[in-house]
């Protein structure tokens, strides 16, 4: 098994400002235009909430603060709901965010409430995560959900106390594995009518809930989900190929649509894999991240490798023809996420050796 780089941080910290991290790039540069977003700094928070493990926990603790304060000023109490976008001129663009971005900061929220090594930090996302909560009980989407849930795995056993936490997430996760009873049948196994985007953290949501809430049926549908979903991302040539950006459209299921391919489902893949390997240890899903891994050096459709391991950046996908050469938030974030991944699965599996 080939051995997972080193972490690099060049370009993300050149991603960052005193207000926190852009959203878009120009090639390597990062783009003022299009400001800043509460996806990306809830998972540049979920970064510095896994690199510390990883002995980068200065960087971790200079960083952690300036994204931390964005998602707090992204709340906005009046409607019980995070921002997402803001201009350079540091003005929000709107009251609320979608469903998505307020799920996706749940998550880092919930993941950074369970650090032990921030006291301090650890509060404040606990206590911002449960005024922010309760609101979830009224969305519709799956990855909303889905991301909430991921988040509640973090913060339920930090949070004992919390008996309404506990008690929605029996139902936020009864909700998604209800859905995708309803949507499978003997040659579509999935959570809806189509695939789109970070697919497996449908799959990742139902496993590590099913595991948090001893649920063992929950589990298995999880696990099941993922191995589909699994043969849906591999190419004939058995690399991986994620679902493109244009989807897998409802009436037409005869091959998922090949590009725009992104870097946040090969992220997306190698946790899921994780969360299984814990519930359920076999080589199957050690193999299945490591392919999905392989995609950012160039184990692709176009054999191009996305990331730099140097630098730390990541090219923004795989357009049929070329890569794109933009290196976003989200596509960065994705790699350095990714290799956290890879280096929890190694703990997991020894035979994933990491050159740390």
């Amino acid at each position: 098994m080939a051995a997972v780089p080193a972490g690099a941080f060049d370009h993300f910290v050149a991603m960052c400002d005193d207000t926190g991290l852009f959203q878009h790039a120009i090639l390597g540069v990062p783009d003022r235009h299009h400001g800043y977003c509460v996806d990306d700094n809830a998972r540049a928070l979920l970064l510095c909430c896994h690199i510390g493990d990883h002995g980068h926990g200065a960087l971790a603790r200079r960083l952690a603060p300036r994204f931390a304060a964005f998602v707090q000023h992204a709340w906005n109490p009046d409607c019980a709901r995070f921002r997402n976008f803001m201009g350079y001129d540091r003005r929000w663009l709107e009251p609320q965010g979608s469903q998505d971005s307020h799920g996706r900061t749940l998550w880092a929220l919930g993941e950074c409430a369970a650090r032990a090594d921030d006291p301090l930090l650890a509060q404040w996302a606990a206590r911002l995560f449960a005024q922010a909560l309760h609101v979830v009980s009224a969305f519709a989407s799956p990855r909303a959900l889905a991301f909430t849930l991921i988040g509640l795995n973090g913060y339920c056993p930090a949070q004992p106390q919390d008996r309404e936490a506990a008690r929605l997430r029996l139902v936020l996760a009864t909700r998604v594995h209800e859905q995708l009873a309803d949507y499978a049948s003997a040659d579509w196994h999935w959570f809806e009518d189509r695939l789109s985007y970070d697919n497996a953290r449908l799959c990742e949501a139902l496993i590590v809930s099913g595991e948090g809430l001893g649920l063992r049926a929950m589990t298995q549908a999880g696990l099941t989900a993922l191995r589909w979903l699994l043969t849906m991302q591999t190419a004939p040539e058995g690399h991986f190929r994620p679902v493109g950006s244009a989807g897998f459209l409802a009436g037409s299921r005869e091959s998922p649509a090949a590009f725009d391919q992104q870097p946040v489902d090969a992220w997306a893949t190698i946790a899921a894999c994780h969360a299984a390997m814990v519930a359920d240890p076999a080589a199957e899903w050690q193999k299945a991240a490591a392919r999905a891994f392989a995609w950012f050096g160039g184990a692709n459709d176009l054999g191009l490798p996305l990331a730099d391991h140097a630098t730390g950046s990541c090219r923004d996908g795989l357009h049929p023809d070329r890569a794109n050469e933009n290196r976003g938030a989200e596509s960065v974030l994705s790699y350095l996420l990714s290799l956290t991944d890879m280096r929890r699965l190694a703990r997991l599996t020894p035979a994933l050796t990491t050159a740390i």
